[in-house]
């Protein structure tokens, strides 16, 4: 009798347990936030949220399929979409303490060209950021750092 009512109550916690994962649906853990990129302007703003603010809602939808990174410094280094989007989820919720502006470079209808300028207590970041039209949304295609 005992057995019975053990399986009995097994089956039971298994039907809740499938009943209450059915009702999030599938993917809902991995559903992702989607951001405003609808303007060169909303993508900037965004990209120094990620990289200075520690943002991570709409890090995948911000880079475009073929981004790319470059760092000069004394071993210069590059960097592609996959390792840059890692680096910035690892750094969910951290702020930098430091001064940012941006100034655009070059803007048409399709394509901007920033410089984001983050200075710091003892050093300069400046990082030119190249933006794409991509669609209907913008997106990050280029980014070079540099240090003073």
């Amino acid at each position: 009798m005992n057995t019975l009512v053990k399986t009995f109550a097994a089956a039971a916690l298994i039907a809740v347990s499938t009943f209450a994962m059915a009702a999030e649906g599938p993917g809902a853990k991995a559903t992702k936030a989607t951001v405003n990129l609808s303007t060169a302007d909303f993508a900037l703003d965004h990209y120094v949220a990620v990289t200075t603010e520690g943002e991570s809602a709409g890090v995948e939808q911000l880079f475009a399929e073929d981004f790319s990174q470059k760092i000069q410094a004394t071993n210069a280094q590059s960097h592609n979409r996959e390792a840059v989007i890692k680096s910035l989820k690892k750094q969910k919720g951290e702020k930098l303490n430091c001064t940012v502006s941006t100034d655009i470079l070059e803007e048409s209808a399709d394509y901007m060209v920033a410089k984001v300028t983050l200075k710091f207590e003892n050093f300069t970041k400046t990082d030119v950021v190249t933006l794409e039209r991509v669609g209907n949304d913008w997106k990050v295609s280029k980014s070079f750092n540099s240090y003073k």
